[in-house]
């Protein structure tokens, strides 16, 4: 049994903003999503606009505001900062979006996601977005870092799939978080940081999956490097 939050009004406001990480949403959906009366889910929105964590639109949407831009930005800096070098690379040599994400409990969360400049089309991954860590290539790359008793919960099924993911250096994934969409990610084990992984996503690539996974491994290795020492 879940023990209950030491403040329910924190707690809904915290899960105002992961909800938020998905999208502009309407009060009234918000308050839906936590399952509280409307005026309820109005005064939470209200604080959390007064710190400027969330701006709402001419329409009445809500959305994350500029504020939370800036607290992103302290989290993990040291390796946001290596990475970005890295992801803009990957982006524009294979036109794909190419993201970072990092372990955080049983999920995994994007830290940052850089698009590529010249597609004519590409997907999005927005920071903060967060799956659990039992779908998609990245929670898979992310898994075949941990010991197995680190995640007992898991089947066999899947277990299989981190086993063919440590094997072959990196993990696939198809309509397993967003329908029709395909991922493709590598470890990146740092030493006294969470399990991490770079990954790109796409619905359609020309470059093959292998080539796709070796152009990440070589920018996984250098953001290591830079990181290790």
């Amino acid at each position: 049994m879940t023990a209950a939050p030491a403040s329910q009004t924190l707690s809904r406001g915290i899960r105002i903003l992961e909800i938020l990480a998905d999208g502009p949403l309407s009060i009234d959906d918000l308050a839906t999503r936590l399952e509280v009366h409307r005026s309820v889910a109005y005064r939470l929105l209200r604080t959390l606009e007064d710190h400027r964590l969330v701006a709402r639109d001419a329409a009445g949407l809500a959305a994350l505001g500029p504020r939370m831009a800036a607290l992103a930005a302290g989290v993990a800096h040291d390796l946001q900062a290596e990475a970005l070098p890295e992801l803009t690379a990957v982006a524009n040599d294979l036109g794909l979006t190419a993201f970072l994400a990092v372990l955080d409990g049983d999920e995994v969360i994007t830290l940052t996601s850089v698009e590529p400049r010249h597609a004519v089309a590409n997907v999005a991954q927005r920071p903060g977005t967060r799956h659990p860590v039992t779908v998609g290539a990245p929670g898979k790359a992310i898994l075949a870092q941990l010991r197995d008793v680190e995640w007992p919960w898991v089947d066999a099924g899947l277990r299989a799939e981190v086993e063919t993911v440590r094997e072959r250096g990196y993990a696939l994934s198809h309509d397993e978080v967003i329908p029709n969409l395909k991922s493709i990610a590598v470890p990146l084990p740092l030493r006294g940081a969470r399990p991490a992984a770079i990954a790109v996503v796409h619905v359609a690539s020309r470059v093959a999956d292998a080539e796709v996974a070796d152009r990440l491994q070589r920018s996984a290795d250098v953001i290591r490097t830079a990181l290790d020492g």
